[in-house]
């Protein structure tokens, strides 16, 4: 297993440094940026657990967070957190620096800032999946997405699930809603993420160059 290295990207929009474990198998593979959403960080054990089944699919990861560490101490009324705009600009300045094709991967509301970034940099990103997301509140971007997107919802989280369906309506790019029977919003029943984690690394492996 390849090791993860500490990389700093200065911000768009504000002041400091963004924080990021890039851990690349192959050099020249593919790599998933991972946007996390409301009240998650690069540290996030059902991230870093994902990203591990991608790491040995031979796929590149960056979890990255998307708040300086000030402003992650800052944010105690989580404004900043739920600041779409933002956070698809944090995305946007990932994927300018990494200066090529990639996938996203994003979680709560980093699953919309995921789909305006990839609404913004179609030639950029390849593919894009969604693991118990908000896209919903990516609305006005969500036509103008090309890349493939996976959106995955526990079958148990009925609000999320209901939104979902609602954004895949929208979507004109090639789509699917999978379904995780049982599983409530952290994925934290037997097998759950284990599922959600293969469904994601096959969509990555079907659509990365």
């Amino acid at each position: 297993m390849a090791e993860p290295e500490q990389v700093s990207l200065p911000v768009v929009h504000g002041t400091g440094e963004l924080i990021g474990d890039l851990t690349l198998p192959d050099r020249n593979g593919p790599l998933v940026v991972f946007a996390h959403g409301s009240g998650s960080s690069r540290h996030s054990s059902r991230n870093r657990w994902v990203a591990e089944q991608l790491q040995e699919a031979g796929i590149g990861t960056l979890l990255m967070d998307l708040l300086t560490p000030d402003e992650d101490r800052a944010d105690v009324h989580a404004e900043l957190r739920f600041n779409i705009p933002l956070l698809t600009v944090r995305v946007l300045g990932v994927l300018d620096w990494w200066r090529g094709p990639a996938g996203l991967f994003g979680a709560s509301t980093g699953a919309a800032a995921a789909l305006g970034a990839a609404a913004r940099r179609p030639d950029v990103v390849q593919a894009v999946v969604s693991r118990g997301g908000r896209p919903d509140l990516a609305s006005e971007a969500l036509q103008n997405v090309r890349a493939p997107t996976l959106l995955i919802v526990g079958g148990s989280d009925m609000e999320v699930l209901e939104l979902n369906r609602r954004t895949a309506e929208q979507l004109r790019a090639p789509h699917d809603l999978h379904v995780v029977d049982g599983a409530t919003h952290l994925f934290e029943e037997p097998g759950a993420l284990e599922q959600a984690a293969t469904v994601a690394t096959s969509w990555f492996t079907q659509y990365l160059k």
